[in-house]
């Protein structure tokens, strides 16, 4: 009996494999992920994205289902130490790219009505892949979000809820981009370009 449950769930994880469906916990590496190269991340990322994907749209948030169809700002998630030593993978809407995929760090103003996407997952102690919250960054200009600079912040957890976000703790930390208009860009051997 217990032969056939354990075969039962190997069979379960290897069709999840293969149609992507993987769960995180199917999602693992051996190494430190600090040392993990380009391959090696895109491959962790392919096991995860569509579970990160489903979970984030499970919920009602609009651009939690779309923002994939956004611009993709970055060759693949990348590990800068931010957002509770996640690996991140931003996304830009159409009124944000052309000013976000310039980099710049003097003087950067977004256009309101730009939003940002940030996915994450996260590598635990054991080696195993654990999805994020998906962060949004919304321009809405100072008259709408004077207390933070113009943007309101906002997250959706791995399961789709809403995250409850104080906006002074984003803006706080995400001032210290100031002339960057508190962005936080991917770290530059990542970055994809106009």
């Amino acid at each position: 009996m217990k032969i056939q449950i354990a075969l039962s769930v190997l069979a379960a994880a290897v069709i999840s494999l293969s149609t992507g469906t993987a769960h995180a916990q199917d999602c693992k590496t051996d190494k430190d992920p600090y040392d993990l190269v380009d391959a090696e991340v895109l491959a962790l990322y392919d096991c995860i994205k569509d579970a990160q994907l489903a979970g984030y749209s499970a919920g009602d948030n609009a651009w939690a289902a779309e923002y994939r169809d956004w611009n993709a700002t970055a060759t693949r998630p990348a590990l800068p130490g931010f957002h509770g030593e996640r690996f991140l993978n931003t996304f830009a809407n159409d009124i944000a790219v052309e000013q976000y995929l310039k980099y710049e760090t003097e003087g950067v103003v977004m256009p309101v009505g730009s939003v940002l996407a940030k996915e994450s997952f996260k590598v635990n102690k054991e080696g195993v892949v654990k999805r994020g919250p998906l962060f949004f960054m919304e321009k809405v200009g100072a008259d709408a979000e004077e207390n933070s600079d113009g943007w309101f912040y906002s997250a959706v957890q791995p399961n789709g809820k809403p995250m409850r976000i104080k906006q002074s703790f984003c803006h706080d930390c995400h001032w210290g981009f100031a002339d960057q208009d508190g962005m936080g860009y991917p770290v530059e051997d990542v970055r994809l370009t106009n």
